[in-house]
């Protein structure tokens, strides 16, 4: 059998066609809708010379045995967000698993190779992204999710109950990676960066680092129309001065930088704001530039907060540190993408994903990106050309007979 690129965009289409609707793909996690898919890709995988189990963490394995116990995997997410797009993590599943057919088709490889469908890459229910991958990664803290309730009240160790997931044992799933020697992710890049060079694919370098942090300017509240400009403590002036000023930051050190929260007290047209509070993410490939970029931002909140004379506090939010993926794998996929596509970039990924998990487990890991049209994902909008979806099959199939080889080597 040789690879049946456009059976995948079939595939997509189809999961597209059973859980999907006018408002994009409705596959959340832990629903009625994501057991659906997960059946539907159940009865395909049935259909190969496969061992098929689902862990203590609900992320599902299709293991092909090979020549040796050394381990090849291929893993993505069929789980979406609400009103989601037709490729966002199922691309990854699906054509996982066509290059799991025509490695079948060839006989008993010489590493074995597994797919792996991780629980909830999404977090779109409980907030709660990387559920299945980092509860095998061993960095999940199950504490830290026991509280988490849905926006109907229902508690997250409910949900995962109704699919025989308990919090207490979801980090025994970290025996998977046992035999682990190399892990392999195709994602579409939900970005801009591919389609403005005009390629269809590119290496994921890693996965940024993340500095999140809440900021609060406490001022004044005051009359809008009696108190004179220069006697005004605004504290919204020091925080729109820090939210101009992150952009430049973000600039000059080649990473990106948001303000995507603001609240103003006492809130009303007619009274200066007396306490802002605003969020800020700040990404970065790099730790010592991410170390850099959170520095300059903190002493830019002292310097306006002393021009608008008013206060500043900061409270981390959440950090994760930048995971670069291996290097030789990323010449792998480098080379594979040429040998497909001609030409190839290569480019950090700002999103996590299970990939970033995997690594941080000590496992080997690439990642490819198909082009994103219009750079839009997490939106029915989200689409990529086809010609550019059987490419990346392709790609990835190159990828994995490279990785393969080298695994076996190991």
């Amino acid at each position: 059998m040789t690879l049946n690129r456009q059976r995948t965009i079939d595939e997509l289409k189809d999961l597209r066609a059973l859980t999907g609707n006018a408002d994009g793909s409705q596959r959340v996690a832990f629903t009625e809708t994501w057991d659906t898919a997960r059946a539907w890709l159940r009865e395909k995988l049935e259909q190969l010379p496969v061992e098929i189990e689902t862990d203590e963490a609900g992320n599902v394995w299709a293991t092909l045995r090979g020549e040796s116990e050394k381990e090849l995997l291929i893993g993505g997410h069929i789980d979406s967000v609400p009103n989601g797009g037709w490729l966002d993590g199922c691309l990854n599943v699906l054509a996982g698993l066509e290059v799991l057919r025509r490695i079948a088709s060839e006989g008993k490889p010489p590493v074995t190779v597994r797919l792996v469908d991780w629980a909830d890459e999404e977090g779109a229910r409980f907030g709660r992204s990387l559920f299945g991958s980092s509860a095998a990664s061993g960095t999940m803290n199950p504490d830290d999710l026991r509280e988490l309730i849905d926006r109907q009240g229902i508690k997250l160790v409910d949900a995962i109950g109704k699919y025989g997931i308990s919090l207490d044992t979801a980090k025994q799933a970290h025996r998977q990676f046992k035999n682990a020697k190399a892990y392999l992710e195709l994602h579409i890049e939900q970005g801009p960066v591919l389609e403005s060079m005009d390629l269809p694919l590119g290496v994921v370098l890693g996965t940024f680092g993340v500095e999140r942090h809440s900021i609060r300017f406490i001022g004044q509240s005051a009359h809008a129309g009696s108190t004179p400009m220069d006697k005004r403590r605004d504290a919204l002036g020091a925080a729109a001065k820090l939210a101009l000023e992150i952009r430049e930051i973000g600039k000059r050190h080649g990473g990106v930088c948001t303000v995507g929260f603001v609240r103003t007290m006492p809130g009303i047209v007619t009274a200066v704001v007396g306490q802002c509070d605003i969020t800020l993410d700040q990404r970065h490939l790099n730790a010592d530039s991410l170390a850099a970029m959170l520095q300059e931002a903190k002493d830019a909140s002292l310097r306006f907060a002393e021009e608008e004379n008013v206060s500043v506090e900061w409270s981390d939010l959440w950090r994760i540190h930048p995971i670069p993926f291996d290097p030789q794998l990323i010449e792998m996929a480098d080379e594979a993408i040429r040998e497909v596509a001609g030409a190839s970039h290569r480019l950090p990924s700002g999103p996590l994903h299970d990939a970033a998990e995997v690594a941080r487990a000590g496992v080997p890991t690439v990642m490819l990106f198909v082009q994103s049209l219009r750079g839009l994902s997490h939106a029915k909008e989200e689409d990529t050309k086809e010609e550019h979806i059987a490419q990346s099959v392709e790609a990835l199939d190159h990828l994995a007979t490279k990785a393969m080889r080298w695994v076996a080597g190991r």
